[in-house]
């Protein structure tokens, strides 16, 4: 997992450098940044139902569909669950491309790092999933090849989501999603999460607004540290930009 990590993050440096240098025809490099009023990860909070912040790279080849990116969040969550640390990494590289019909795909593989989390097993997470899009609906499926967040013996966990994100004027973006995850071996951490919300391009910034929620089992996704509901349904407010 480490070696795996290691390497992702090897080529996301390389290929910024390669960016960096005009090495590679017809990609760039964006950032981004973002503060919400509640980190909500698959409906569930990671910051404890408090506000967070994050940043990001991406890089991406738009004539071969490659990309490679890295993310920053602050969380709480692993502190709270008995280990340590307050910063959750994720780092991800995959592909897009058309199918025909107006069907594309994106698959790839994306590795969530915790540093110093001290947790048993470690939090530490390594997925591949896989995309199909038509117009502004999504599907996808992402599996574990790893344990998936610190659940023991919890190896090919999988996430079902679908979403639409559709453009309904100037700047305005409807947000609908659904999903479904399953933790193998864990039946009470089964849940399924849903979202409705809207976005709003304001130039110099955008705003998110959506309700989230989940029926995720109250004793199962509790806050050790105060034993509030993670999943519990709330308004969350992102202000992001992309530079």
């Amino acid at each position: 997992m480490k070696r795996l990590i290691s390497g992702l993050a090897l080529a996301i440096a390389f290929a910024a450098s390669a960016q960096a240098q005009d090495a590679v025809p017809g990609s760039e490099v964006t950032f981004n940044a973002a503060a919400v009023s509640d980190y909500r990860y698959r409906g569930i909070s990671q910051t404890r139902l408090r506000p967070a912040l994050q940043g990001g790279v991406d890089w991406v080849d738009h004539d071969g569909g490659w990309y490679a990116g890295a993310w920053a969040s602050t969380i709480r969550w692993t502190k709270d669950a008995g280990g340590d640390g307050s910063v959750e990494i994720d780092l991800y590289a995959g592909k897009r491309g058309a199918l025909g019909g107006g069907v594309t795909y994106d698959v790839g593989v994306l590795g969530y790092v915790y540093p110093s989390n001290g947790l048993h097993p470690d939090a530490d997470t390594l997925e591949l999933y896989g995309q199909l899009a038509y117009g502004p609906a999504t599907l996808k499926y992402s599996d574990a090849t790893t344990n998936l967040f610190g659940f023991a013996d919890s190896r090919h966990s999988g996430y079902l989501d679908a979403s639409l994100n559709h453009e309904i004027a100037a700047g305005w973006t409807v947000n609908l999603h659904a999903g479904r995850q399953q933790v193998r071996h864990h039946a009470a951490a089964d849940y399924t999460d849903w979202k409705a919300g809207v976005t709003k391009d304001l130039g110099a910034a955008t705003v998110s607004l959506a309700y989230v929620g989940t029926n995720a089992d109250k004793a199962a996704y509790a806050s050790p540290a105060n034993g509030k509901f993670t999943g519990r349904d709330a308004l969350v407010v992102t202000v992001s930009k992309v530079f």
